[in-house]
């Protein structure tokens, strides 16, 4: 076991950062002299844009920088978190500079194919527009349901919790997730998650305006059109059509 950061990194031939994103700059400054000629350095965080600036101003000479992110895991965090098929069927999105190597990035695809992955390609823009929906979206809309619940009337809280259906458990899982890496997250990406935030906010007045209106016809189209979504999701093998309580 390698006692400090330099040791660990050192003659290896895949670096992997798996830690907040305001974390990296110190770690790659601690690492940046260890680091072995044509080391492959990648990582496994959810915002990329502002990462690879941050990189690229680095200058990590005979450095092969090539962002990873595998859509995997769950609200725990930490390496005891951990499991043997956390990454089985699961994508791993791949990001480089256009002048990146093909031949370090197919070494890079196959690490994660051995794990399990599927293997997208991706640019760094592409990467993060993507994820503020799939993913930085879900995640803030969670935040402030779960905030809103609890932000009730006192007298109803034990009831709020002691009766969470489906809904708002589901959404309690999702709200769980590390804060820290969290924050990091909405700060690096802020510019798309606002983008899709504001797009959030025109659907949900759409829907306010219906209910307010009696508009069960609107209301029907916007909730028949969103329920094809669930079956194309599962149809792509991103789920089961299988009931989710007491889903692991």
């Amino acid at each position: 076991m390698a006692k400090n950061i330099q040791d660990a990194v050192k003659d290896s031939d895949l670096v992997i950062i798996s830690s907040p994103l305001s974390s990296y700059k110190e770690i790659l400054l601690s690492i940046k002299s260890s680091l072995k000629k044509n080391v492959i350095l990648t990582d496994t965080g959810s915002a990329k844009n502002e990462v690879n600036k941050m990189i690229n101003n680095l200058s990590l000479n005979d450095t092969t920088w090539i962002a990873s992110h595998p859509i995997a895991g769950t609200e725990f965090s930490g390496p005891e978190s951990g499991f043997a098929e956390l990454f089985e069927n699961r994508w791993c999105i791949l990001s480089a500079d256009k002048n990146t190597s093909k031949e370090e990035i197919q070494k890079l695809e196959r690490f994660w194919e051995e794990l399990g992955s599927k293997v997208k390609l991706m640019s760094f823009e592409q990467h993060d527009y993507v994820l503020s929906l799939t993913s930085h979206l879900p995640h803030a809309v969670a935040y402030s349901i779960v905030k809103t619940a609890i932000n009730d009337d006192e007298k109803f809280k034990n009831d709020i919790i002691q009766y969470s259906a489906g809904g708002l458990r589901d959404f309690t899982r999702i709200a769980a997730s590390d804060p820290l890496m969290w924050r990091d997250i909405f700060i690096d990406n802020s510019t798309n998650i606002l983008k899709v935030l504001d797009s959030y906010s025109k659907n949900l007045d759409e829907i306010k305006t219906a209910i307010k209106n009696k508009d069960g016809e609107k209301l029907m189209r916007i909730f028949l059109e969103t329920k094809k979504v669930r079956k194309e999701i599962i149809k792509a093998g991103q789920d089961t059509d299988k009931p989710g309580f007491g889903r692991k």
